[in-house]
């Protein structure tokens, strides 16, 4: 997550008790501009405060190495084009373009982004799917974990080897190997407590429901984590996590895992 001490420069701030957001996700992308905004309207019922969201798409359909760093070149274009709308965080929302890049990756792709929104006369919070991702893994000291990936089995070995790169452990990893973007989309999260139970999870400090952005997963956290007595998070909720951080905003989002609930170790100052 980058730090931008600086306001945008070019454009009035936006309005006290608004903060506006920017999405950068693949273009068939279906998912992350429905999970996202709806734990962020839960969060203004808790709060009062108002979130919006404003999207810069680039071209990606299958899940391939290929397609994936094609992506992760348009994306100081795409973080251009969505500051242009003043925005005070930007997330990249495309957690395995930006693993297939090699251990790390996500530093410099966040900080592409916030060079160019900064360049473009308006810097922004910067937050990708996958550093918020492992960091909150990280920062809540979740050394263990089992995930499941919608990725066919090559790139959820990538996807593991990565999270390893970054000190925890991958006990076990379930990879329903889907190709096409648009079909991930379409999966059903309300299979996935079933998936869930099928985890190795002995050990785990916490389960990663979903190590995609693309695969819904929000309607199952809650019963997982009740289920299963482990913490449950999604590349979705984590990304929510570090934007709220990075706004200066406690999280107060119910029904969607105690790490949006409020109640994990990390602490911050309210949202107005």
């Amino acid at each position: 997550m980058t730090e931008n001490p600086d306001g945008p420069t070019c454009a009035a701030p936006a309005p006290a008790g608004l903060s506006r957001i920017g999405l950068i996700v693949p273009s068939s992308n279906t998912t992350m501009e429905t999970e996202l905004p709806e734990l962020f309207r839960r969060q203004s019922e808790a709060t009062g405060h108002r979130y919006t969201f404003h999207s810069a798409r680039a071209a990606m359909k299958q899940v391939t190495r290929e397609e994936l760093l094609a992506m992760v070149g348009r994306a100081a274009e795409c973080a251009t084009a969505v500051s242009d709308a003043a925005v005070d965080a930007i997330a990249y929302a495309c957690l395995v373009a930006v693993m297939a890049q090699g251990p790390g990756a996500h530093k410099e792709s966040e900080q592409v982004i916030a060079d160019a929104a900064r360049a473009n006369g308006h810097p922004a919070e910067v937050v990708s799917s996958a550093g918020a991702l492992v960091r909150t893994l990280r920062g809540l000291g979740y050394s263990r974990v089992a995930i499941v990936t919608p990725y066919m089995a090559p790139l959820t070995r990538m996807v593991r080897e990565y999270i390893e790169g970054e000190g925890i452990e991958v006990l076990d990893a379930i990879a329903l190997e889907v190709p096409d973007n648009l079909a991930v989309g379409r999966l059903d999260p309300e299979r996935l407590p079933g998936i869930a139970r099928g985890l190795r999870r002995d050990a785990a400090d916490a389960i990663v429901l979903s190590a995609c952005v693309q695969m819904p997963s929000l309607p199952a956290v809650q019963r997982v984590e009740d289920e299963l007595g482990l913490p449950v998070i999604t590349a979705a909720t984590a990304t929510a996590y570090e934007v709220l951080l990075g706004l200066g905003h406690t999280p107060s989002i119910a029904g969607a895992g105690r790490l949006l609930a409020g109640t994990s170790e990390r602490g911050n100052s309210a949202a107005g």
